[in-house]
C-alpha cells in the first residue's frame, strides 16, 4: 500500500506526506485518479476530514487536479527535478556526488582559525563533578527572585511600542544606566549615545572586526590572549601580531617601531587574560601614547575587572584616553549569567553611526524586555549589591583554592593571577607541556575538570599550565577537587 503513514505529527500531514511521496516517486502515475476521500479514509482508518485536509494542501501546491464530475487526479505534468529530488531523498544511503558549495574567503579563514574544531561556549550535558572550567559564574549567588520579578513586571506592563522592533544600538534606558554605572565604577567617560548594547563581548569583537578591519590589516594581540578575539580578527583577514606580556601587561617596547602597519591592538589591561597581570598607570599611558603616535585604535576588553580582591577596581584605559582611540567592551555574562546574552561596547563619537548601522545589519537589535529589566536592575541598586556579595563570595572561593593548592601541591606548583578575576593559572614546575593532555585525562578519571593554558598561546610553552576557574564551586568542592588533582599528579 503506497499510503503508509510515518507516525510523525498530525494525521492530515502524515497522509499529505504519504500521497506526495507516492506522486513524486511515480507510484501514483501522472494523470492517474486518486482514491475518493471516503474510500481512502476507510482504508487508513482515519476521518474523512483528515483526508480532505491532505487533499486540499496537495491541490493548493499543484500535485493534484480536479475535473468537474470526474474526480481528483494526479497532475499530468510534474517538473523532472522534483521527482529526481524525491528519489534521491528516499535513498539516504547513496552518497551525494554534488560538489560542496563554494565558501567565501571569510568562511575559509574562519574554518582555518578554528583549526577544524567546533566553535562553542556550551559546557555540555555532563560536566565533571569538580569542574574548574573558567567562565561560569555561581548561579546560586545571583538574586533570581529579584530578577524574575523585574522581568515579569516589564512583561506585564509592556506597551505595543515595546513589543515592536527597538533601536539596533539598544534601549535608551539601558544605555543611560550602563553609561552612569561605568563612570562611577570604572572611570569610563562616555555619553549614553556612545554605548552600544551587544549580545555579549564576542559580538563586540565581531562588530569591531567588521567595521574597522580589511583583509591584511595588522592587529596586535597580547601573548597569551583570549582565543575568541583571535577568531574574530582572523576571520576578518587580519594579520595577527603576538606581543609578549610581562609582569606589567603588554610590552609596548616590542611595538616600537611596529614590524608592519597596525590598525588595532587588543588588550585586557585591568586583568590580563589569562595571566591575571594588572597593567599599571605608567604602562597604560605609554600604550596610549604609542597608539596616538602610530594612529592605532585600542580595543579594551574589560571582561571581569569588577572582581578585584585588594583595593577598588582600577580605572579603565578608556578613562585616560583624551583623543578617542579606545573602544571599551564589557559583558554581563560573568557578572550575572551567560544566558542573558547582553554586553556593551563604548565607541568613540565618530564611530557611533557606523557601529549602529553594523549592529542593525547583523541582528536589528537585542531583546527589548531583558534590556528594560536590566536597566531597572541597575537603577534600583540591585546590580551593584549583587556585585558586592559576589565579590565577597568569590574572594572566599579564591582563598579556598589557593590554600588547597598550597596544602596538597606545595612548592611543586606556581600560582599566577590570584588577586583578581574568577580564575588562576596553575603552572606545574616539573611537568612538560607535552604531558598536559595525559594529566587532564587522569584528573577526569577522578571527576576533576582542568583546562590547559595552551589554547591561549600562539607560541609553544615548555611547562604544563592549567586555567582553573573557581566561581561556580563552593569551598568544600574546591578543596576536594584539588585533593583529587594532587592524586592525579602524584
Amino acid at each position: 500500500m503506497w499510503a503508509k503513514l510515518d507516525g510523525e505529527g498530525p494525521l492530515y500531514q502524515q497522509v499529505y506526506r504519504a500521497l506526495r511521496g507516492a506522486i513524486l516517486s511515480a507510484e501514483l502515475a501522472p494523470g492517474s485518479r486518486v482514491p475518493s476521500t471516503r474510500s481512502l479514509a476507510a482504508d487508513l482508518s482515519v476521518s474523512r476530514n483528515t483526508i480532505l485536509l491532505a487533499y486540499q494542501q496537495l491541490l493548493a501546491e499543484g500535485y493534484l487536479k480536479t475535473r468537474e464530475g470526474s474526480g481528483t487526479f494526479v497532475a499530468a505534468e510534474l517538473p523532472e527535478a522534483m521527482t529526481a529530488v524525491a528519489r534521491a531523498s528516499r535513498d539516504t544511503a547513496r552518497p551525494s556526488r554534488a560538489a560542496p558549495p563554494r565558501l567565501s574567503a571569510y568562511a575559509e579563514r574562519l574554518l582555518e582559525a578554528a583549526g577544524g574544531r567546533p566553535i562553542t561556549w556550551e559546557f555540555g550535558d555532563k560536566p565533571p563533578r569538580y569542574d574548574f572550567r573558567y567562565g561560569r559564574p555561581s548561579f546560586y549567588d545571583f538574586p533570581h527572585e529579584t530578577w524574575c520579578r523585574l522581568l515579569a513586571r516589564r512583561a506585564r506592563r509592556a506597551s505595543v511600542r515595546q513589543l515592536d522592533y527597538g533601536a539596533p544600538e539598544g534601549r535608551s534606558e539601558l544605555r543611560q544606566a550602563v553609561a552612569e554605572y561605568l563612570l562611577r565604577s570604572r572611570g569610563v567617560v562616555c555619553t549614553a549615545e556612545q554605548v552600544l548594547i551587544v549580545n555579549g563581548s564576542q559580538q563586540a569583537l565581531d562588530l569591531t572586526a567588521r567595521v574597522l578591519l580589511d583583509s591584511g590589516d595588522g592587529v596586535a594581540m597580547e601573548e597569551p590572549h583570549y582565543p575568541g578575539a583571535r577568531l574574530a580578527f582572523a576571520a576578518a583577514g587580519a594579520r595577527l601580531l603576538a606581543v609578549a606580556v610581562d609582569e606589567e601587561g603588554l610590552r609596548c617596547a616590542d611595538l616600537e617601531p611596529p614590524p608592519h602597519p597596525l590598525r588595532l591592538a587588543y588588550v585586557t589591561p585591568a586583568h590580563q587574560f589569562p595571566t591575571g597581570v594588572l597593567m599599571p598607570l605608567q604602562r597604560r599611558l605609554e600604550l596610549l601614547a604609542w597608539a596616538e603616535r602610530h594612529d592605532v585604535l585600542l580595543f579594551e576588553d574589560d571582561y571581569d575587572s569588577e572582581y578585584r580582591y585588594a583595593g577598588r577596581p582600577v580605572e579603565a584605559l578608556q578613562g585616560l584616553d583624551r583623543v578617542g582611540r579606545v573602544l571599551y567592551a564589557g559583558t554581563f555574562s560573568k557578572l550575572m549569567f551567560p544566558a542573558l546574552r547582553l554586553g556593551y561596547l563604548v565607541v568613540p563619537r565618530p564611530l557611533v553611526k557606523v557601529f549602529s548601522a553594523a549592529k542593525a545589519t547583523v541582528d536589528t537589535g537585542s531583546s527589548s524586555l531583558e534590556q528594560l529589566a536590566l536597566a531597572d536592575f541597575i537603577n534600583a541598586g540591585h546590580f551593584e549589591r549583587h556585585l558586592r556579595r559576589s565579590r565577597a563570595r568569590n574572594a572566599a572561593r579564591r582563598i579556598a583554592l589557593v590554600g588547597a593548592l598550597q596544602e596538597f601541591l606545595g612548592d611543586s606548583v606556581e600560582i599566577a593571577g590570584a588577586n583578581a578575576g574568577l580564575h588562576i593559572v596553575l603552572w606545574l614546575k616539573r611537568f612538560a607541556a607535552s604531558r598536559a593532555s595525559a594529566l587532564r585525562r587522569r584528573a577526569a578519571e577522578r571527576g576533576v575538570g582542568i583546562y590547559s593554558v595552551l589554547p591561549y598561546y600562539v607560541l609553544p610553552q615548555k611547562r604544563a599550565g592549567f586555567l582553573l576557574g573557581y566561581a561556580s564551586l563552593n569551598e568544600r568542592d574546591i578543596r576536594e577537587g584539588v585533593k583529587r588533582l594532587a592524586q592525579a599528579i602524584a
